[in-house]
């Protein structure tokens, strides 16, 4: 075994990918404590590590963890670089979780890309594919849709007609893009994802619910990364756009019209309506819900659960519902809390009168 920060092997041409000690704090920059020898082949908690595992610590909470820990090797913050342990090799690292992200590349190495057309699938007219695509079993791309190169588009997914995907952008299985969709590049768009379809617009005219018919288009920058089963609605007669980098996870919705800006992360269950403003950098914890029409500012957090129906400061924390500044809802929350001591107490006292 090597010593460079690449080295790994593969018994016998097959089996996992294995990573020493040493490559490991060569590749994260760490400085190595131990057996340098040791190999891992894959990560895992601490709790459920064991004699093949590589395993971090970073948090005082889980140094009792650590203590008991079987894992082979370990990258572990400075302040905790001398804690008891049984690993026989650990990495001192001032960001362990950060250092991680550099070390699953080398042990989880995804399966190469075959470029080509599955024979199932359905091209339309006028399509343009670029370099290096990759088209699975049964998938249906309609008319004048325009691929990138190195686009990869897995089974079952329905592009409609005009839609545009950028380079090297992932589609994976039974996804569907809406007719006119722009996808930028560098896209992930999980399973059951859909881009694109009607908002919910009606006008109650004649005795029943007339629908807006939804002539906008839906846009997604680069780098973003979509959930599955999330929804992204077109525009009525605006675009809906989702900015670069934005990071949206499973099961959200976002309305018609509405913007969500750069670098976003929106957690599970978030609901977005129509026409709201989401500007840079701001975080939507699980099962916030916007109401339509507000804007929520730069750099803003909202809490899990909060629920927002007017306006959003840039760079404030919100939570709680109606959703306010935290410190003022945490506040709110104790005097409910409170509320039930008192009112037994007022129980007591109206009994005494009685008496």
């Amino acid at each position: 075994m090597t010593d460079s920060p690449s080295s790994r092997t593969t018994p016998g041409g097959e089996g996992p990918r294995l990573l020493t000690a040493e490559a490991i704090a060569r590749l994260v920059g760490g400085e190595l404590r131990g057996d340098g020898g040791t190999r891992v082949s894959s990560v895992a908690p601490l709790d459920r590590a064991g004699a093949s595992d590589l395993t971090f610590l970073a948090a005082a909470r889980y140094a009792p963890l650590f203590a008991t820990t079987r894992a082979a090797a370990a990258l572990v913050s400075p302040e905790w670089a001398d804690a008891p342990a049984e690993v026989r090799a650990r990495i001192v690292v001032a960001r362990p979780h950060e250092a991680m992200l550099r070390v699953l590349p080398e042990l989880y190495v995804p399966s190469a890309r075959r470029p080509g057309v599955h024979a199932t699938s359905v091209i339309g007219r006028g399509v343009t594919l670029g370099r290096d695509v990759s088209v699975g079993a049964h998938v249906v791309i309609e008319s004048g849709v325009a691929l990138g190169d190195r686009v990869t588009i897995d089974a079952g997914c329905v592009v409609g007609e005009d839609a545009r995907i950028g380079d090297d952008s992932h589609l994976y299985s039974n996804v569907s893009v809406y007719a006119r969709a722009r996808i930028g590049r560098r896209v992930r768009i999980h399973s059951g994802a859909r881009i694109g379809s009607d908002g919910f617009g009606y006008v109650f005219q004649d005795g029943a619910h007339q629908k807006i018919p939804h002539v906008g288009r839906c846009v997604i920058g680069d780098d973003v990364e979509i959930g599955a089963n999330t929804t992204i609605d077109r525009g009525s007669i605006d675009d809906t756009v989702i900015g670069p980098g934005t990071k949206i996870d499973n099961l959200v919705h976002v309305g018609h019209n509405v913007r969500i800006g750069a670098l976003c992360l929106i957690m599970a269950q978030v609901g977005i309506a129509g026409s709201t403003y989401v500007e840079d950098g701001v975080i939507l914890a699980g099962q916030v819900g916007l109401a339509g029409h507000l804007t929520v500012g730069k750099g803003a957090r909202l809490g899990a659960q909060a629920g927002a129906f007017g306006d959003v400061p840039a760079g404030e924390t919100w939570s709680g519902y109606p959703a306010r500044p935290h410190k003022e809802a945490l506040r709110a929350h104790a005097a409910l809390f409170r509320l039930s001591g008192l009112m037994k107490t007022l129980e007591r006292l109206i009994d005494r009168e009685r008496q």
